[in-house]
């Protein structure tokens, strides 16, 4: 069996004549079986490289999750796959996708925080059996959110920010555990796995603004190049949102500026949940926010102002004493393929609305019309 496996994969070697005549010997000694082993290891990490540069070809994070799973699956079956990650480096905020049998599934995961695991995996940072972790944490309750689910493996994702996520992996839906090559492949692909999250979460980090987690004024102003261009293109409306707190300053000179930070991040939470996943919200500077809505009309985007703006007017912001309820005032635009202005003029419009909304008496929301005084600027309008 050996000296077939050699033939077919040693031509070269053996037309060594020295070689081809001492094959029993060299079987013998073993250094054939020893060959052997070594192709079958080189074709192990031959695979494992293609599966690696597979998963990081992948650039959104639901590209590289499904990627995983692919790889992984594979190789063999787990029960499930869990992927619970940080989107935003300076808060807890936990996103979990979960994987059964290659489809996502809802496993209803409840964990808030994965903060009480960093200390360990800074420490161990690698794969490890749940049930060790377990032992060695002696955290019953950070734990127990992962008891209900029953992972075999977990797996940290670690970067120059900490731990960023974990990656649960279940027992193997056949009879048995892993064996001792099948978590070393893991251990390795989990490799690739970790890195190309990490790499997309610091693109992503790039891209927003540290104190609200909304998208940066660097990065609405690209988007909203790119989509003038398709909607030029494409012959479709779509329009932005600029909004403004009300009297922010108040907030600042009577409650402190941390309140007023407290402000602003209550306010990106509610903005968060009142727009669509292919939506860009952003923090244009100080308490001023925009919002890109691709592919709405006018009536779409005066439906999501209008929602918007009596969600914050009933927010409560919970601080040490009371504060003032928070309201803002919008101003928007809608521009097609036969709108005749740049990027800057379009923004320029949607702050001439918005402080129309000001003038108004604030608590209000405004679409820009040619109509409007345009030569209002910030500095004589109200805050």
């Amino acid at each position: 069996m050996i000296k077939e496996l050699l033939n077919n994969e040693n031509k070269e070697l053996l037309a060594n004549s020295k070689i081809a005549g001492n094959v029993d010997l060299l079987q013998e000694l073993g250094i054939l079986e020893y060959i052997e082993n070594m192709h079958q290891e080189v074709n192990t990490y031959k695979s494992l490289l293609n599966r690696g540069l597979d998963i990081f070809n992948h650039t959104s994070i639901d590209e590289i999750l499904d990627a995983t799973v692919f790889q992984i699956s594979d190789h063999f079956l787990p029960s499930f796959i869990a992927f619970l990650w940080k989107p935003i480096q300076n808060r807890e905020d936990i996103t979990i996708k979960s994987y059964k049998n290659h489809e996502p599934v809802d496993m209803k995961i409840k964990v808030d925080s994965i903060a009480p695991l960093e200390s360990f995996f800074r420490q161990y940072p690698r794969p490890i059996n749940f049930e060790l972790l377990a032992f060695e944490l002696k955290d019953d309750k950070a734990v127990m959110p992962f008891k209900e689910v029953d992972p075999e493996i977990v797996v940290p994702i670690l970067g120059q920010f900490g731990l960023y996520g974990i990656i649960l992996v279940g027992r193997k839906t056949e009879k048995g555990g892993y064996n001792v090559n099948e978590l070393s492949y893991l251990q390795q692909l989990m490799c690739f796995v970790s890195q190309a999250i990490k790499n997309h979460l610091h693109y992503e980090h790039s891209l927003r603004d540290i104190k609200t987690g909304l998208y940066n004024h660097g990065f609405f102003m690209t988007r909203l190049c790119e989509e003038i261009s398709r909607t030029k293109r494409n012959s479709y409306t779509s329009s932005i949102i600029v909004m403004d707190v009300d009297r922010f300053k108040n907030f600042n000179d009577s409650y402190g500026h941390l309140a007023g930070d407290k402000v602003l991040e209550h306010l990106a939470h509610m903005i968060r949940q009142g727009v669509r996943n292919d939506d860009i919200p952003s923090r244009f500077g100080g308490e001023e926010f925009t919002i890109l809505l691709p592919h709405s009309d006018k009536n779409t985007v005066w439906t999501v102002a209008e929602r918007l703006r009596t969600s914050i007017a009933g927010m409560k912001v919970p601080w040490g004493v009371p504060l003032p309820q928070v309201t803002i005032s919008l101003g928007i635009f809608s521009f097609d393929q036969n709108t005749n202005a740049d990027v800057e003029e379009i923004v320029r419009r949607a702050d001439v609305a918005l402080y129309t909304s000001k003038r108004r008496g604030r608590n209000c929301s405004t679409i820009w019309t040619p109509e409007l005084n345009e030569t209002q600027t910030k500095k004589d309008s109200p805050s």
